[in-house]
């Protein structure tokens, strides 16, 4: 619910004799980086074993993890393929899906929001136990589960939870696809889930079916000979206007669909504060209103703040939002599915921006508001 290399590359270690010495035979040790785009983790193969190293797991983290996985009972290691785990995000139940490890999945924490027909009907027979909230886990639940492993994610270095899960000689690896700066690079982290379930081959080539339709689509939007203005975001406290900062993977988005987003010159990978004056002034006759914060419809926006009728994109019917589209517990499919389908997201927001050029594209995510 859910910041540094590029490429990680490994280290030469070379023995060198000393003076007097019989002169010893030169070793190389070489380990090549797995990960294309994420900056969050890196997967390292080394001999039987692959090391799983996460980067950035939390906001300011620090600190990097590093995990051993292999598929030899050896000690230090964790042994894969895993049979029984626990993750603690709805983004990672795309992955395993992809992979087909959610029959492995035995807890999650509050599994209402969980949209997907496939893993619901797993919750629905008994198979995955509720086990808390995220930021409160019910480890007495989880403990007797017996998972192989738990994947969670931390706002912070200390979460008790995990703590206790740990000193239970169950392991915790922390999943930080949520900081990531680019749409690829969440989309990556199914690599990650690949070293669990021993299918590192077959993660990879699900990735770069993922990254090969969002290059093509972005090649497609390079097509389009105007770039609609694009507003987005809303007040959503104390008449603060919070929307994508000119270095987030939303605004990247935009970018990538060609079109004019208002705030792309801004610096930072978040959100920006702004006053409500600031962006009507900016935004009044934007094109399209793209995200507008937790409204569902303009009926909505109108009764809580009767100036967002002064916008173009308002009187014109292009507002657009990913909250209309839920699955059957009311889990919205958008915050599940989209950083696994970067090139669903992005076809959206071109179908929407430049509707001629993906005319039998039928929209993933994205809805009209009315």
């Amino acid at each position: 619910m859910k910041n540094r290399l590029y490429f990680f590359f490994g280290c030469l270690f070379v023995l060198v004799s000393c003076k007097q010495t019989p002169k010893k035979e030169v070793v190389t040790t070489q380990t090549e980086s797995l990960v294309k785009y994420a900056k969050g983790f890196d997967i390292q193969r080394i001999g039987n074993k692959t090391k799983l190293i996460v980067k950035n797991p939390y906001l300011d983290a620090d600190e990097t993890f590093e995990y051993l996985f292999s598929s030899d009972d050896e000690k230090g290691s964790i042994k894969t393929p895993v049979e029984k785990l626990v993750v603690t995000s709805t983004t990672h139940i795309p992955m395993l899906e992809l992979l087909g490890g959610e029959t492995s999945l035995v807890g999650f924490p509050h599994p209402k929001y969980v949209s997907s027909v496939k893993t619901r009907k797993l919750i629905d027979a008994g198979n995955i136990k509720e086990i808390g909230q995220e930021a409160n886990l019910n480890t007495e639940v989880l403990l007797d589960l017996q998972p192989e492993l738990v994947v969670a994610f931390s706002m912070q270095k200390t979460n008790k939870s995990l703590s206790l899960i740990e000193q239970n000689g169950i392991p915790v690896l922390l999943n930080g696809d949520w900081l990531e700066e680019t749409p690829l690079g969440r989309a990556e982290w199914i690599k990650f889930f690949g070293v669990l379930f021993n299918k590192e081959q077959q993660a990879d080539s699900i990735f770069k079916s993922i990254e090969k339709s969002y290059l093509e689509a972005k090649k497609i939007a390079q097509k389009a000979t105007i770039k609609p203005t694009v507003l987005s975001g809303a007040i959503m406290s104390k008449d603060i206007w919070n929307l994508p900062a000119g270095g987030s993977f939303v605004a990247q988005f935009l970018k990538d669909a060609n079109t004019n987003y208002l705030w792309k010159d801004t610096e930072g990978k978040g959100s920006l504060s702004l006053s409500f004056e600031s962006v009507l002034d900016k935004a009044q006759n934007a094109d399209f209103w793209i995200a507008p914060g937790y409204f569902n419809t303009k009926e909505e926006m109108h009764n809580n703040n009767q100036h967002y009728t002064q916008f173009a994109a308002f009187k014109n019917d292009h507002i657009y939002t990913p909250n209309l589209k839920k699955g059957a517990t009311g889990g919205v499919v958008y915050f599940e599915l989209a950083p696994t389908r970067p090139d669903l997201v992005l076809k959206d927001i071109i179908k929407i921006t430049h509707p001629e050029l993906l005319s039998n594209y039928e929209l993933s995510f994205f809805e009209k508001m009315k």
